[in-house]
């Protein structure tokens, strides 16, 4: 197999197990699973830049469109998430605040 088409037929496997992960709210696994991402595509970046023939570009196109439907999937769960830890910190900053001024009385 094609040095390229194994990084991303790597990639689209890590990606596969984040967005299973992020279902199952495993956070602290899609973080670790995140960092492997990023280092793939480091690696990715260097050898993507050598020409391919047509099979392997349609693969590739095939591996791109599943890691974009897995980002996507990724992001539908980790939004609403990510957007419920920011009103705990909001409310957390704002009892803080309360705490600071009327705290003494």
């Amino acid at each position: 197999m094609n040095a390229v088409l194994e990084k991303y037929e790597s990639l689209a496997s890590i990606t596969g197990k984040m967005r299973e992960a992020a279902a199952q709210g495993e956070w602290d696994i899609l973080i670790e699973l995140e960092e492997q991402s990023r280092a793939r595509v480091a690696e990715m970046k260097i050898l993507d830049l050598s020409p391919i023939d047509e099979a392997t570009r349609l693969r590739k196109v095939s591996l791109i469109k599943k890691i974009l439907a897995d980002d996507a999937a990724i992001r539908s769960q980790t939004e609403p998430w990510m957007a419920q830890l920011q009103r705990i910190m909001n409310n957390a900053r704002s009892e803080d605040k309360l705490q600071k001024a009327y705290g003494s009385y």
